[in-house]
Protein backbone atom coordinates (compact mmCIF):
# COMPACT_ATOMS: atom_id res chain seq x y z
CA UNK A 1 0.00 0.00 0.00
CA UNK A 2 1.19 3.67 -0.86
CA UNK A 3 2.56 5.36 1.98
CA UNK A 4 -0.34 7.71 3.63
CA UNK A 5 1.85 10.52 4.18
CA UNK A 6 -1.16 13.03 4.43
CA UNK A 7 -3.63 12.41 6.87
CA UNK A 8 -6.09 15.31 6.04
CA UNK A 9 -10.31 14.81 6.75
CA UNK A 10 -9.45 11.74 3.86
CA UNK A 11 -7.60 10.10 6.07
CA UNK A 12 -10.45 10.34 9.30
CA UNK A 13 -13.09 8.79 6.28
CA UNK A 14 -11.64 5.42 7.08
CA UNK A 15 -8.69 3.79 9.76
CA UNK A 16 -5.74 2.31 8.88
CA UNK A 17 -6.63 -0.53 9.68
CA UNK A 18 -9.69 -0.63 7.37
CA UNK A 19 -7.30 0.29 4.45
CA UNK A 20 -4.38 -1.59 5.47
CA UNK A 21 -4.27 -4.89 3.29
CA UNK A 22 -5.98 -2.71 0.11
CA UNK A 23 -3.10 -2.20 -2.61
CA UNK A 24 -2.44 1.15 -3.98
CA UNK A 25 -4.25 3.42 -1.45
CA UNK A 26 -3.76 7.20 -1.07
CA UNK A 27 -5.28 9.31 1.14
CA UNK A 28 -5.72 13.12 0.73
CA UNK A 29 -7.45 15.84 2.18
CA UNK A 30 -10.87 16.22 -0.38
CA UNK A 31 -10.97 11.61 -0.78
CA UNK A 32 -9.34 8.26 -0.66
CA UNK A 33 -8.19 6.56 -4.00
CA UNK A 34 -7.32 3.40 -4.58
CA UNK A 35 -6.75 1.41 -7.73
CA UNK A 36 -10.22 -0.53 -8.92
CA UNK A 37 -11.05 -2.26 -11.71
CA UNK A 38 -13.88 -4.15 -13.81
CA UNK A 39 -12.98 -7.44 -15.87
CA UNK A 40 -14.59 -8.53 -19.26
CA UNK A 41 -14.38 -11.75 -20.67
CA UNK A 42 -13.61 -10.81 -24.02
CA UNK A 43 -11.43 -7.64 -23.24
CA UNK A 44 -9.71 -8.73 -20.15
CA UNK A 45 -9.68 -6.04 -16.96
CA UNK A 46 -9.78 -2.52 -17.30
CA UNK A 47 -8.23 -0.66 -14.52
CA UNK A 48 -8.62 2.82 -13.03
CA UNK A 49 -8.61 5.21 -9.97
CA UNK A 50 -11.39 5.07 -7.82
CA UNK A 51 -11.83 8.07 -5.35
CA UNK A 52 -14.20 8.17 -2.47
CA UNK A 53 -15.72 11.11 -1.01
CA UNK A 54 -16.83 11.91 2.00
CA UNK A 55 -20.48 13.13 0.27
CA UNK A 56 -20.64 9.78 -0.81
CA UNK A 57 -19.59 10.75 -4.59
CA UNK A 58 -17.74 7.93 -6.33
CA UNK A 59 -15.54 9.08 -9.56
CA UNK A 60 -13.10 6.69 -11.22
CA UNK A 61 -10.27 8.01 -13.66
CA UNK A 62 -9.90 5.42 -16.09
CA UNK A 63 -6.40 3.56 -17.24
CA UNK A 64 -7.62 1.02 -19.08
CA UNK A 65 -4.90 2.15 -22.29
CA UNK A 66 -2.53 4.28 -22.31
CA UNK A 67 -3.83 7.86 -23.28
CA UNK A 68 -7.73 6.92 -22.25
CA UNK A 69 -9.38 10.26 -21.85
CA UNK A 70 -12.38 9.25 -19.85
CA UNK A 71 -12.15 11.08 -16.72
CA UNK A 72 -14.14 11.36 -13.47
CA UNK A 73 -17.03 8.40 -14.29
CA UNK A 74 -19.36 7.15 -11.96
CA UNK A 75 -19.11 3.30 -11.09
CA UNK A 76 -21.79 2.43 -13.60
CA UNK A 77 -20.15 4.17 -16.82
CA UNK A 78 -16.74 2.49 -15.51
CA UNK A 79 -18.37 -0.94 -15.35
CA UNK A 80 -19.89 0.28 -19.16
CA UNK A 81 -16.91 1.57 -20.78
CA UNK A 82 -14.78 -1.75 -19.12
CA UNK A 83 -16.85 -3.89 -21.38
CA UNK A 84 -18.54 -6.34 -19.16
CA UNK A 85 -21.16 -8.41 -21.18
CA UNK A 86 -22.90 -9.57 -18.19
CA UNK A 87 -25.61 -8.02 -15.57
CA UNK A 88 -24.55 -4.50 -14.95
CA UNK A 89 -24.18 -5.06 -10.95
CA UNK A 90 -21.24 -2.67 -10.45
CA UNK A 91 -21.12 -3.09 -6.70
CA UNK A 92 -20.63 -6.67 -7.45
CA UNK A 93 -18.37 -6.42 -10.53
CA UNK A 94 -15.66 -3.47 -9.96
CA UNK A 95 -13.31 -4.59 -7.54
CA UNK A 96 -10.19 -3.50 -5.57
CA UNK A 97 -6.77 -5.27 -4.82
CA UNK A 98 -7.10 -6.84 -0.73
CA UNK A 99 -4.15 -8.91 0.13
CA UNK A 100 -3.74 -9.55 -3.60
CA UNK A 101 -7.03 -10.74 -4.20
CA UNK A 102 -9.70 -9.07 -6.42
CA UNK A 103 -12.67 -8.33 -3.83
CA UNK A 104 -15.89 -6.39 -4.99
CA UNK A 105 -16.66 -3.17 -3.73
CA UNK A 106 -19.60 -4.70 -1.98
CA UNK A 107 -17.52 -6.49 0.31
CA UNK A 108 -15.26 -3.48 1.23
CA UNK A 109 -15.36 -0.54 3.52
CA UNK A 110 -15.20 1.74 0.57
CA UNK A 111 -18.71 2.27 0.21
CA UNK A 112 -19.83 3.04 3.30
CA UNK A 113 -20.38 6.83 2.76
CA UNK A 114 -21.94 5.78 -0.51
CA UNK A 115 -24.59 3.65 0.97
CA UNK A 116 -25.30 5.81 3.87
CA UNK A 117 -26.05 8.55 1.59
CA UNK A 118 -28.23 6.36 -0.33
CA UNK A 119 -30.30 5.40 2.65
CA UNK A 120 -30.78 9.03 3.84
CA UNK A 121 -31.61 9.98 0.13
CA UNK A 122 -34.33 6.88 0.38
CA UNK A 123 -35.53 7.96 4.01
CA UNK A 124 -36.17 11.85 2.10
CA UNK A 125 -38.01 10.12 -0.48
CA UNK A 126 -40.53 8.42 1.34
CA UNK A 127 -41.23 11.98 3.39
CA UNK A 128 -40.73 14.51 0.87
CA UNK A 129 -41.67 11.98 -2.89
CA UNK A 130 -40.18 14.80 -4.76
CA UNK A 131 -39.37 12.44 -7.84
CA UNK A 132 -42.27 10.75 -9.86
CA UNK A 133 -41.71 8.18 -12.57
CA UNK A 134 -40.26 9.56 -16.13
CA UNK A 135 -40.03 8.40 -19.87
CA UNK A 136 -37.14 8.25 -22.39
CA UNK A 137 -37.68 7.44 -26.21
CA UNK A 138 -35.36 4.75 -27.51
CA UNK A 139 -34.02 6.06 -31.11
CA UNK A 140 -33.91 2.77 -32.18
CA UNK A 141 -37.38 1.03 -30.96
CA UNK A 142 -38.92 4.16 -30.76
CA UNK A 143 -40.78 2.73 -27.45
CA UNK A 144 -40.15 4.60 -23.98
CA UNK A 145 -39.04 2.54 -21.09
CA UNK A 146 -40.58 3.84 -17.49
CA UNK A 147 -37.60 5.25 -15.16
CA UNK A 148 -38.33 5.09 -11.63
CA UNK A 149 -36.12 7.78 -9.81
CA UNK A 150 -36.13 6.74 -6.09
CA UNK A 151 -32.00 6.84 -5.56
CA UNK A 152 -29.18 8.96 -6.49
CA UNK A 153 -28.61 5.73 -8.79
CA UNK A 154 -31.62 5.44 -10.48
CA UNK A 155 -31.70 9.39 -10.96
CA UNK A 156 -28.43 9.59 -12.60
CA UNK A 157 -29.50 6.90 -14.99
CA UNK A 158 -32.41 8.42 -16.09
CA UNK A 159 -30.21 11.87 -16.64
CA UNK A 160 -27.68 10.38 -18.39
CA UNK A 161 -30.61 8.72 -20.52
CA UNK A 162 -31.76 12.40 -21.19
CA UNK A 163 -28.98 14.14 -21.93
CA UNK A 164 -27.88 11.39 -24.73
CA UNK A 165 -29.43 12.61 -27.66
CA UNK A 166 -28.88 9.03 -29.25
CA UNK A 167 -29.89 6.56 -26.34
CA UNK A 168 -31.34 3.47 -26.32
CA UNK A 169 -33.06 1.04 -24.64
CA UNK A 170 -29.71 -1.07 -25.08
CA UNK A 171 -27.83 1.34 -22.83
CA UNK A 172 -29.96 0.74 -19.85
CA UNK A 173 -27.58 -0.87 -16.89
CA UNK A 174 -29.86 -3.72 -16.14
CA UNK A 175 -30.96 -6.18 -19.24
CA UNK A 176 -34.54 -6.77 -18.45
CA UNK A 177 -35.28 -4.09 -20.58
CA UNK A 178 -34.68 -4.30 -24.45
CA UNK A 179 -35.50 -2.87 -27.22
CA UNK A 180 -37.97 -6.43 -27.97
CA UNK A 181 -39.98 -5.70 -24.35
CA UNK A 182 -43.38 -4.57 -25.18
CA UNK A 183 -44.11 -1.00 -24.27
CA UNK A 184 -45.72 -0.22 -21.59
CA UNK A 185 -50.07 0.69 -21.72
CA UNK A 186 -51.16 4.02 -22.37
CA UNK A 187 -53.34 3.70 -19.67
CA UNK A 188 -50.54 2.56 -17.34
CA UNK A 189 -48.20 5.26 -18.30
CA UNK A 190 -50.65 8.01 -16.56
CA UNK A 191 -49.53 5.99 -12.95
CA UNK A 192 -46.10 7.92 -12.40
CA UNK A 193 -46.08 7.65 -8.74
CA UNK A 194 -47.26 10.77 -6.85
CA UNK A 195 -47.73 10.04 -3.62
CA UNK A 196 -51.17 12.58 -3.60
CA UNK A 197 -52.71 11.38 -6.46
CA UNK A 198 -51.66 8.37 -8.90
CA UNK A 199 -52.82 9.77 -11.88
CA UNK A 200 -51.42 13.13 -11.36
CA UNK A 201 -49.80 15.29 -14.05
CA UNK A 202 -47.22 16.94 -12.10
CA UNK A 203 -47.64 18.58 -8.33
CA UNK A 204 -44.84 19.95 -6.09
CA UNK A 205 -45.04 16.46 -4.33
CA UNK A 206 -43.72 14.15 -7.01
CA UNK A 207 -41.99 17.26 -9.51
CA UNK A 208 -38.44 18.03 -8.51
CA UNK A 209 -36.35 21.05 -9.60
CA UNK A 210 -33.73 19.90 -8.29
CA UNK A 211 -31.80 18.24 -5.40
CA UNK A 212 -28.89 16.23 -3.70
CA UNK A 213 -30.68 13.34 -5.21
CA UNK A 214 -30.94 14.46 -9.04
CA UNK A 215 -28.09 16.86 -9.14
CA UNK A 216 -24.85 15.45 -9.69
CA UNK A 217 -21.33 17.44 -8.88
CA UNK A 218 -19.26 15.00 -11.21
CA UNK A 219 -21.33 16.37 -13.95
CA UNK A 220 -20.77 19.12 -16.54
CA UNK A 221 -24.27 19.55 -17.64
CA UNK A 222 -25.64 23.33 -16.93
CA UNK A 223 -28.25 22.12 -14.55
CA UNK A 224 -26.05 20.49 -12.73
CA UNK A 225 -23.18 22.90 -12.58
CA UNK A 226 -26.11 25.76 -11.60
CA UNK A 227 -27.13 23.63 -9.00
CA UNK A 228 -23.61 23.01 -7.90
CA UNK A 229 -22.52 26.13 -8.06
CA UNK A 230 -26.06 27.85 -6.01
CA UNK A 231 -25.71 24.98 -3.02
CA UNK A 232 -21.98 26.64 -2.46
CA UNK A 233 -22.93 30.12 -2.48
Amino acid sequence: MEKMAERGNGFSMFSEEELREMSCVKVVDEYVEVTCGCTSHRYGDAVGRLRVFLNGDLQIICECTPGCEEDKLTPAAFEKHSGRETARKWKNNIWVIVNGEKVPLCKTVLLKYYNQVSKAANGSQKSQNGHRDEFVRCTRCNKEPRFRLRSKEQCRIHHDAVADASWKCSDLPYDKITCDVEEERGSRRVYRGCGRSPTCKGCTSCVCFGCDICRFSDCSCQTCTDFTSNAKA
